[in-house]
């Protein structure tokens, strides 16, 4: 790994301004993927390294010798410099904000209409909805556990597992009155093929497994949703894994390699951004589906957002509160194109075919490419240094008082030999006295 002191010096002209600094963000993040170094995560070493530089430019700047009154008023660089990185920042955010809803309905004429469609979405499709969520998962669990324990050695198990796993999922879809169009041929699967997918929620994959079983990598959730990913979704030969766990992450490229050399395994399915986006904006791929030297098939979905916004927030809802936010609008609307396999060139680094395979997803689902990387909507410096910002404005603050008498704290007068402060003492306390 190149020394991320180094490659900084030569991207950055001057102070870092900015944790999420864009070449920052594209070149130095890269390293989070599949990779462990002797033992020790690449994640932890790299955002260890960042921090320390961040705090080293900070300290940097704010010591840098004070000039002149007018100078020091005047000089407003530092306040640009965090003008312009708290705008670089917001580009950022914007990956994961939700799609605002316009406000049509405050009217005497439109809101009647609107109160009758709020009733009917709450009292009558949700309640229908929920009934056919419920009782498909009865007559799932019933069939599945019973196929899985009575036929173990039954030839077609795997086979009639799937497809009640995929009949599972178009109940799911229906419980939304998913109107999904599926554009291109049905994925089959093929030894040294790998799918790649934007993200949006964990409704994707319900989505393409809809229309045909994946095997996916994804992180590992609790609650109900754990116990379907460990109960139910191995049988697809599916790959957990904890965004902390150093070996998990190395157990997972492991088996990931195998998988995909296999012929007689489910199709795989990698979601490359690591993190859901808001299907407006597509963050950096990953490289960890790009350095398996196989045939990379890119899957573009995008979702039309007149009746919900399919985003999922992790950070601010639950998979529960999500799939109620579904099922009580009136549909969830959505294209999936399927576009050709796409080999690795003569040449071409991994990085460079996962940023080609970005773009021809981004241009088929109308998405715009942010250099960004995905990990760092997880990622807070001013939680973990808020020693910074009060720093920061302490050391101003000092600069402007060293010109107006008084508002500095004075510092004792320095006793021109040791017996000084000794014998000072007793004048004092006889002129405080008196006789």
């Amino acid at each position: 790994m190149p020394s991320a002191a180094a490659q900084l010096k030569r991207l950055v002209s001057g102070p870092l301004s900015g944790l999420r600094h864009r070449e920052l963000s594209s070149l130095e993040l890269r390293e989070l993927d599949y990779k462990v170094s002797e033992g020790q995560g690449q994640e932890q070493k790299v955002e260890r390294t960042l921090e320390d530089l961040y705090v080293q430019s900070e300290e940097s700047r704010l010591s840098q010798p004070a000039g002149s009154l007018m100078q020091d008023l005047l000089d407003v660089s530092p306040l640009l410099q965090d003008a312009g990185a708290a705008i670089v920042d917001d580009s950022f955010l914007r990956c994961f904000q939700s799609a605002s809803t316009d406000p049509w309905n405050w009217n005497v004429y439109l809101f009647p209409l609107w109160l009758v469609g709020l009733l009917v979405r709450y009292l009558v499709l949700f309640p229908i909805r929920l009934a056919v969520l419920l009782g498909g998962f009865l007559i799932f669990f019933i069939l599945f556990f019973s196929v899985h324990n009575l036929f173990k050695r039954h030839p077609r198990r795997a086979h009639w597992e799937r497809g009640l796993v995929q009949i599972m999922c178009q109940v799911f879809v229906a419980s939304w009155t998913g109107v999904i169009r599926y554009h291109g041929p049905r994925p089959v699967n093929r030894p040294n093929h790998v799918w790649v997918c934007n993200h949006t929620s964990m409704i994707d994959y319900i989505i393409l497994c809809a229309y045909s079983p994946f095997a996916v990598i994804m992180q590992l959730h609790p609650g109900w949703v754990g116990f379907l990913q460990t109960k139910v979704l191995n049988c697809l030969g599916c790959l957990w894994f904890n965004r902390t766990e150093v070996k998990d992450r190395l157990i997972v490229a492991e088996r990931m390699r195998a998988h995909v050399q296999a012929a007689d395994t489910t199709p795989l399915l990698i979601f490359p951004e690591g993190t859901c986006v808001n299907n407006e904006y597509c963050v950096m791929f990953k490289r960890g589906a790009f350095d398996l030297g196989a045939t990379v098939c890119p899957v573009a979905i995008k979702y039309n957002k007149i009746f919900v916004d399919a985003f999922w927030n992790s950070k601010r809802q639950s998979f529960t509160a999500h799939l109620i936010k579904l099922m009580t609008s009136w549909a969830v609307v959505c294209d999936v194109y399927f576009l050709e396999p796409q080999a690795q060139q003569p040449g071409e680094t991994a990085m460079q075919f996962a940023e080609r395979v970005q773009q021809l997803i981004a241009a088929r689902a109308k998405l715009v490419i942010a250099p960004w990387d995905g990990y760092l909507k997880y990622y807070t410096l001013g939680a973990k240094h808020p020693d910074l910002i009060e720093k920061r404005r302490k050391l101003y603050a000092d600069r402007i008082r060293r010109y107006i008498p008084g508002t500095l704290p004075q510092k004792p007068p320095v006793p021109r030999h040791p017996g000084a402060a000794a014998s000072a003492e007793p004048e004092v306390r006889r002129r405080n006295t008196g006789p």
